[in-house]
This record gives structure tokens, C-alpha cells and sequence, in this order.
């Protein structure tokens, strides 16, 4: 059998599963469990489908000097944090904003921003997209 480096199959050989998602504890609201996404071969290309245009125009608008342009990049910006968001976000427990069950469009609409930077921390470090790595 042919043996390629990005892929192993130790995992499956020694009868172990995998999980596409994964569950987190909030650090910001005790009893908050968010259901994140990891990512895939498949769900990176729809996510990089998702993001590419409002990228690009992020990029385009931040190289300029107007500062009506850099403010329009980031709301591009802000706007690829949502759809990271709510592209990764499964389910999330324990939480509810103005009498209603928390999803993540609801916790992007109206629910606390800290959660909302935590629940795109989380969501960055599942597709491999944190801090860091976005960097390089």
C-alpha cells in the first residue's frame, strides 16, 4: 500500500474514530457550550467560496490611503468574522439571548460580543485559521 504524507490511516487501523465536531467549554459564560465545525477538505472549499469575494475587497480597500476606504475594509473584515461564525458554529447550549435559545446568527444579532469573539476564536483555532497562522 502507497503511503502519502497528508493522509494516515493509523487512526482507522487501530479502530478509533473520528469526530467532524467538536465541542467547547465558554471561558466568558460558565455552563455555554458551543459545537464547533472542524474542518475538511470539503468544508474548507466552501468556506473559501463563502469568503473569497468579501477578501478580496477587504484587501483592495485596505492598500488605500481614504480613510472611508479603511473603514469600508473593515466592515468587509467584520463581515468574514461572521461568516466564519456562522459557517462553524453547530449548535450552541446553555445560552439564551432575549428569552430565546442562542443559534449563531441570533448570538451575532443580538447576543453578547464577548461571546461572539470567543465563539470566532474557536471556530479559527478548528479550520487552523488562528492568529497566527493567518499571518503567514
Amino acid at each position: 500500500m502507497m503511503k502519502f504524507p497528508w493522509r494516515s490511516d493509523k487512526a482507522a487501523a487501530a479502530g478509533r474514530g473520528y469526530e467532524s465536531e467538536c465541542l467547547v467549554e465558554s471561558r466568558t459564560m460558565p455552563g455555554v457550550k458551543y459545537r464547533v465545525r472542524k474542518i475538511s477538505f470539503e468544508r474548507r472549499m466552501e468556506l473559501m467560496r463563502r469568503i473569497r469575494d468579501l477578501a478580496r475587497r477587504a484587501e483592495f480597500l485596505a492598500a488605500s490611503l481614504d480613510t472611508s476606504d479603511k473603514m469600508d475594509a473593515a466592515l468587509a473584515l467584520a463581515e468574514i468574522d461572521r461568516v466564519y461564525v456562522l459557517w462553524g458554529v453547530e449548535s450552541i447550549q446553555g445560552l439564551r439571548v432575549n428569552g430565546r435559545d442562542a443559534d449563531a446568527d441570533l448570538l451575532a444579532a443580538e447576543g453578547p460580543e464577548e461571546s461572539f469573539r470567543e465563539l470566532l476564536g474557536a471556530v479559527r483555532r478548528a479550520t487552523g485559521l488562528d492568529t497566527e497562522e493567518r499571518k503567514n
